[in-house]
């Protein structure tokens, strides 16, 4: 059986149930038909309306994942403001312990 360059993604997965039998238009000897895919039975028009169909939903998919992207880097960089507050206070907090021990040890030295 002779198969076209038209395969769909059921074809290429090897499902035989999208393939339609036509009879054959070139010299094949008789009584062999051709498969062809149901791709190629399909006029220009539903296959331009195919192809704005796939890419809507791949623009569709893109900026979901864009919007999924921004709220980590949003979640991200408070999680890095958190840390900062944080390490300010820790740092202020051991300004201040060596201010009192510098106190404590220039006192006991007079």
């Amino acid at each position: 059986m002779a198969v076209t360059g038209d395969e769909t993604e059921s074809a290429a997965t090897g499902d035989m149930s999208a393939y339609q039998l036509c009879s054959p238009t070139s010299s094949l000897p008789q009584g062999v038909m051709m498969a062809v895919s149901p791709a190629s039975l399909h006029s220009p028009q539903q296959l331009a309306e195919e192809a704005t169909r796939k890419r809507e939903l791949r623009l569709l998919k893109n900026r979901e994942a864009a919007r999924e992207c921004r709220r980590k880097k949003k979640e991200y960089v408070k999680c890095l403001e958190n840390r900062v507050a944080v390490l300010e206070n820790q740092n202020k907090t051991l300004i201040q312990e060596l201010k009192a021990l510098k106190d404590l040890y220039c006192h006991k030295t007079e």
